[in-house]
């Protein structure tokens, strides 16, 4: 394909990534393919909405999660569409199973979807994690002044940051200084990149298909235009 194929990632916001990541899932497009085959089924049957005859469509059993060969959802968080017997309709367990709140979209869409197609519930906050590079060890002898030894770790932790900085160590992660990135993953992952010498980008595109897309999520939520 080239590079010329992904020249619209370079303006896809922080939402819109976590959905280029999702969507190349082999898992939810298994999911998708199922989920869209019984809602053609319902709406066959009941009409569509917003005409559909949502009475009898709500008492079909095919109208609720979860998928068929699925197991439910252990603890379903969030806002989620039931009825008055707590079944989860089948659209909003989707969401739910992948993070978001909007109708399911189709991952072979062409284009990204907008903010008002693709709403991504909060994801949980990981465990905070320190990297060893990241540490510092710092002791004080408390049989001494202690204004003296502060002002020495301060001088102490304000070099190592100022050294991991130029490093890019301590560089935050942001949609623009991850673009590039996050570009060479796809390509990777659509088989434009060859997989050989690219190995480390294919292990982590495929965990960022996998849960790593959540992570995105997370970052704060600016373009890829943004500094």
């Amino acid at each position: 394909m080239g590079t010329d194929a992904y020249a619209y990632c370079a303006v896809l916001t922080r939402d819109q990534w976590a959905w280029e990541f999702l969507r190349r899932n082999p898992d939810y497009r298994a999911d998708y393919r199922r989920f869209i085959t019984l809602w053609h089924a319902l709406e066959a049957d009941y009409g569509a909405p917003p005409n559909r005859d949502f009475p009898r469509w709500k008492q079909d059993p095919r109208a609720y999660g979860p998928l068929p060969g699925d197991v439910d959802l252990a603890a379903p968080t969030g806002e989620l569409c039931v009825v008055e017997d707590e079944r989860v309709l089948l659209e909003c367990w989707m969401g739910a199973k992948w993070g978001f709140y909007k109708f399911p979209l189709d991952p072979e869409r062409g284009t990204p979807p907008g903010a008002d197609e693709l709403s991504w519930r909060p994801p949980l906050q990981p465990a905070p994690h320190v990297d060893e590079v990241c540490r510092l060890d710092i002791s004080f002898d408390l049989s001494l002044p202690l204004p003296p030894q502060l002002e020495a770790a301060k001088f102490r932790l304000v070099g190592r940051a100022a050294e991991l900085r130029r490093q890019g160590i301590l560089a935050p992660k942001t949609v623009a200084n991850q673009c590039a990135r996050w570009i060479r993953m796809l390509r990777v992952l659509d088989g434009d990149m060859p997989p050989e010498g690219n190995l480390d980008d294919l292990r982590e595109a495929q965990a960022m298909t996998q849960s790593g897309y959540l992570d995105i999520l997370r970052l704060a939520d600016v373009g890829a235009n943004a500094k």
